[in-house]
Parts: C-alpha cells; sequence; structure tokens
C-alpha cells in the first residue's frame, strides 16, 4: 500500500502543473480565444515566482509575483489579440518566445540556487492514514487549488449566468454581441483568468516540483497543456484525467530509466509526449469532427466591422 500511494502521489505531482494551465487554457478557450503563450507564460511565472521567494524569503510573495507576472503577459496578450484585432496564433506564438526569453533573463542570476519546498499538508490521524491518507489529505497548496478549480469551473460553466454567457459569446461573437453580451469584456476576462492558472503551474514548477529554476524547465509543459484543452473536448473534469494520463507516463519513463532497459534516455523521455500525442488521435477518430469545439474559437471580433 506505501508503494501504491507513493506512486499515485508522484503521478499526481506530475500532473498537477498540467492541470492548473489547462484549466486556465479551458477558459480562455471557451470564451473564443486561443492563447498559445501558455509555454512562455508558466516559463516567466516560474523565473519570478522562484526569484522572488528567494529575494523576500516568503513562498506566499513568490507565489504572488508569479500569477501576476503571467496575467501581465496574459494582459499583453489580450491587448493585441482583443483591442487590436492581431491574429490569436501569431500572438501566441511571439508571447511564448518572449517568455522565454524573459524567463532567462530574469532567472539568470538564480541559476544553482535552491530553497526549501513548500511543506504539504499535515493532519494528524488523517494524513497517515494507511493507503490514502497522504493522497487526500497530504498534499500541498497547489494541488489543492487544482481539485476547487475543477468544481468551480463547472459550476461557473454549467450553473451561472456569466458561465452561460462566457460560452455564448465563445460559440458565436457576433449573435452574442447582437444581444448585448459584452464579447470583449468577457473575453478580456477570460484571457486573464488563463494568465493567473499558468502562473500558478508555472510557480508550483519551481517552488514545489523542482524547488530551483533552470532555464528550460517547462520542458514542453504548456504545449502539453494545450493539447490537453482539446483531448479534454473543452470539458474540465476530462482534463483530469488527461493530466494524470501525462502524469503516469512521466513516472513510467522515470522508472524505465531507472531500470536501465538498454533504451536510449531520449526515446524514454520522449515517452510522455508520445502519450499524449497518440491519445489526441484515438480522441480524433472517435468523435466527428466540429461537433464540440466552440464555434469562434481563434476569431477575431472587432464590433466596428
Amino acid at each position: 500500500m506505501d508503494i501504491s500511494q507513493s506512486v499515485i502521489m508522484t503521478i499526481m505531482t506530475a500532473a498537477t502543473p498540467l492541470l492548473l494551465a489547462a484549466l486556465g487554457e479551458l477558459i480562455v478557450e471557451r470564451s473564443g480565444v486561443l492563447n498559445l503563450g501558455l509555454e512562455g507564460m508558466m516559463a516567466t511565472a516560474a523565473a519570478c515566482g522562484f526569484a522572488m521567494a528567494i529575494v523576500s524569503g516568503s513562498t506566499t510573495v513568490g507565489v504572488l509575483c508569479a500569477v501576476l507576472s503571467a496575467m501581465a503577459l496574459a494582459g499583453l496578450f489580450g491587448f493585441v489579440t482583443l483591442s487590436l484585432g492581431a491574429n490569436q496564433v501569431a500572438s501566441g506564438l511571439a508571447l511564448t518566445i518572449f517568455g522565454l526569453g524573459l524567463s532567462g533573463l530574469i532567472g539568470a542570476g538564480f541559476v544553482g540556487t535552491s530553497r526549501p519546498p513548500l511543506e504539504p499538508l499535515f493532519i494528524e490521524g488523517l494524513t497517515d492514514l494507511p493507503g490514502f491518507g497522504k493522497i487526500i489529505f497530504g498534499q500541498d497548496f497547489f494541488v489543492y487549488t487544482s481539485w476547487i478549480l475543477i468544481l468551480a469551473i463547472l459550476i461557473f460553466l454549467h450553473l451561472t449566468r456569466a458561465g452561460l454567457t462566457l460560452r455564448c459569446i465563445g460559440e458565436n461573437h457576433h449573435s452574442a454581441h447582437a444581444i448585448g453580451l459584452p464579447v470583449l469584456k468577457t473575453r478580456f476576462r477570460a484571457v486573464l483568468f488563463g494568465g493567473a492558472c499558468a502562473g500558478l503551474a508555472g510557480a508550483y514548477l519551481s517552488l514545489v516540483y523542482t524547488p530551483f529554476w533552470s532555464p528550460g524547465m517547462t520542458a514542453g509543459r504548456g504545449w502539453i497543456a494545450l493539447s490537453l484543452v482539446v483531448f479534454a473536448a473543452w470539458r474540465a473534469e476530462r482534463v483530469l484525467l488527461g493530466a494524470l494520463l501525462f502524469g503516469g507516463a512521466t513516472v513510467l519513463q522515470l522508472h524505465a530509466q531507472a531500470a536501465s532497459l538498454g533504451l536510449p534516455s531520449q526515446l524514454l523521455s520522449a515517452v510522455p509526449y508520445l502519450a499524449t500525442l497518440i491519445a489526441l488521435v484515438f480522441m480524433s477518430l472517435g468523435r466527428k469532427s466540429g461537433t464540440v469545439t466552440p464555434g469562434s474559437l481563434g476569431q477575431p471580433f472587432v464590433p466596428e466591422r
């Protein structure tokens, strides 16, 4: 039971940054905006969060700065694509390149520096229960935040007027504008929310998952989070399954490398990404084209046109 519990904990640890980033992107895409800048926002947040945690000596300050830095980049993306009507794909790719470069600049003075990771929750009599104690009662702040986000997003999208407005705008922004819905304001708020979630994911990488900073530590997780939204068919509960799938593949390749199977390490490192691609292929084969994608996804909206 202890071994199984440790494996599950490891999988959940690997899945958490993906889950946080993908949940934020899900809200962004349900509003009709495609933000390909997740990787850059996560990298910048990881660098800012770690740097401020070292300078201030406070993990809380580090997390807050990580979230604000990612929201600032998201706000820049929102201004360019929503206010100026720029192409969302090109703007998202530019944001990724800019974010990766900015993270290297911010974190240059902190390479090789480490700090104690965020302590997980411990409840006497519950955390030490065999089998499931640590899984339920021994996680850290970020894991519980991701669980709360899943529930909150489900309630928001399906049980609130604001969620219905968001979905209407994502399906057809022209019709939504015609009936008086605030298309640009709603989308800008969604983009900022996606930035905040990317900031939490980046902070988790540098303050919990690997409590140090190194260039390129996001390792493509922003792109995987983007693919998880498609894999989940824009449904929050299925994002969790996709994140756990990637987390399981990550743990599998780490154990395979430790077991010295004789396979190239580069091939084993590619296992999580191959697993995600295979899952996406099967999802595409088993789903009718165009039945779940938000109708206005990636399309710019300018009321004057």
